[in-house]
């Protein structure tokens, strides 16, 4: 039996700041990214030491620009990583170097403890431990390997069932009750790590979100060791979910009765299954159910860059916004608003089919539709918010002037490209605030202005493409009639299509920027 801590797994919301705290930082090798097992849009980070073993793995699900979570009982609230126990002032003065909040050194359980807090508030303790057996070494800038984060030295779990939580650790998972205090019972395995239970009885309960801890994951030597895990759990009546192979590891997810999730994965394969030992980290993996969106799903994940590399610098601008640059860009820059429902990647693997060497900046509406975003509000199906939309159409023409000021936007070389809901509003903007926009992609797009203002659109491009079974298409000549009235010089199109997008709306787009700009 391998027993411990296999790895952690914490939810970000920013993914550059989380590379640059976790690699940047600690110190930490980033092992593995890959597209998500069930959200393939979803990037999941794996950080660890220099071959990603087990014991030394902390992964992040990447929730970019998502809500935050709540720390509270049913989850767990910190981590804490080993270091020699002499690297203490190291470790402190590194803190104050990167202007990284901390606190301590204090003493828990006797060993020395730093708390750091991580980019998105999550507690990450530096404890000064002999009992976890160092990994492979990872070297990394300006961090001696005497000095370096060795592996995982534990995780504190809040509990209002802190007896429960305790007995499932050890039937399960074969951890033993040590050390106690008046509130923490620290379990222990046959490695060294340790879970600490802490008894959160009057604590707030706990919400899923960003800068939280989804779940800890223990340690199996094979399959049937975990196999014999579910069996047992499931004869004592725990709802343990079947067997995921998630192609490094093969596992079973359970709650524990104080409601945290737990994971029971398989040492093997391991993380050098698919890449050398040299290259670890430098690949993305899309989960073999999803490799046909792969191409799509390279647009869509959010991109970063390592320590020292060239990055994107985002700017605080009135809507959420997502950045793909290509490898070669050209001067081009596709502006995508989405429809309902969708998010700022949404766009981006038609938008890259279109134009694969355009930089794509993506939005998110700022409306909220039953959990869905929007522009703007609705009453009903053709029943529109007037004020929402005019305040709203207000926000995105503040965008594209922060744009052009912080990213040096140039509008010229910009094509605004929306779909339905957001197709919807970039029309009522260019309408309220001409000249903003040159050129206009419209995809299913109708009239939502009550009363359109006599604007002057002279100069401005604009291609409105219509489905021809569209339940909505009937709506649409209102909008292009006002549009070429106020000087707009627009072309029309319908495709075979109904209000959804595909591959008619894709050709035509790019044979109208060909005639238009040139460009492809």
């Amino acid at each position: 039996m391998a027993g411990g801590i296999h790895h952690i797994t914490l939810i970000t919301r920013k993914v550059q700041a989380n590379v640059d705290f976790y690699v940047g930082f600690l110190g930490l090798r980033l092992v593995k990214k890959t597209g998500g097992f069930e959200d393939a849009t979803q990037l999941h980070l794996l950080y660890g030491d220099a071959s990603g073993t087990p014991g030394s793995l902390i992964t992040f699900l990447v929730w970019e620009d998502g809500a935050p979570g709540r720390v509270g009982y049913g989850q767990s609230s910190e981590i804490s990583l080993a270091i020699a126990p002499e690297s203490i002032g190291f470790w402190l003065t590194r803190a104050l170097q990167f202007n990284i909040a901390a606190s301590g050194p204090v003493q828990e359980f006797g060993e020395p403890v730093l708390r750091l807090f991580d980019p998105d508030g999550v507690i990450v303790k530096l404890v000064g431990s002999e009992s976890v057996q160092p990994g492979h070494a990872w070297s990394s800038d300006g961090i001696p390997a005497s000095d370096a984060v060795r592996r995982i030295r534990g995780a504190t779990v809040l509990t209002e069932k802190p007896q429960e939580t305790r007995a499932f650790l050890e039937s399960y998972f074969s951890y033993t009750a040590g050390d106690q205090s008046e509130t923490v019972t620290r379990m222990v395995s046959a490695s060294g790590d340790c879970v600490d239970v802490r008894d959160a009885t009057g604590f707030w309960s706990s919400a899923p979100g960003t800068g939280t801890i989804d779940h800890i994951a223990f340690r199996a030597g094979d399959i049937s060791e975990v196999t014999a895990t579910y069996d047992h759990l499931i004869s004592n009546g725990a709802d343990a979910t079947a067997m995921h192979d998630r192609k490094y590891f093969h596992s079973i997810y359970v709650r524990e009765p104080g409601g945290t999730l737990f994971e029971m994965a398989t040492d093997g394969p391991g993380m050098l299954i698919d890449e050398t030992s040299e290259a670890l980290g430098s690949g993305l993996f899309i989960p073999p159910h999803f490799a046909e969106e792969s191409e799509n799903l390279k647009v869509m994940l959010p991109q970063f860059g390592m320590p020292k590399e060239e990055r994107f610098i985002y700017r605080e601008l009135p809507f959420i916004h997502r950045v793909y640059a290509p490898d070669r860009p050209d001067r081009q820059t596709i502006v995508l608003l989405h429809g309902t429902g969708g998010n700022e990647a949404s766009l981006m693997p038609l938008a890259a089919k279109v134009a694969p060497d355009a930089t794509l900046i993506g939005l998110r509406g700022r409306s909220n539709e039953e959990g869905s975003a929007r522009w703007f509000r609705r009453f009903g199906p053709l029943s529109f918010d007037q004020k929402d939309i005019r305040s709203e159409a207000g926000a995105l023409a503040a965008f594209i002037g922060g744009a052009v000021e912080s990213y040096g936007l140039d509008l010229q070389q910009t094509i605004f490209l929306g779909y339905s809901n957001g197709a919807n509003l970039l029309a009522a903007m260019m309408q309220l605030h001409p000249h903003l926009v040159r050129n206009a992609v419209l995809l299913r797009a109708t009239k939502v202005l009550e009363e359109a203002p006599e604007a002057d659109l002279s100069g401005t491009r604009i291609l409105a493409v219509t489905g021809d079974h569209d339940l909505f298409g009937a709506h649409s000549p209102a909008l292009e009639a006002e549009l070429k009235k106020a000087g707009a010089d627009i072309t029309t199109a319908s495709v075979p299509a109904g209000h959804e997008t595909g591959a008619h709306d894709i050709e035509v787009v790019r044979q109208w920027l060909m005639s238009k700009t040139g460009q492809t």
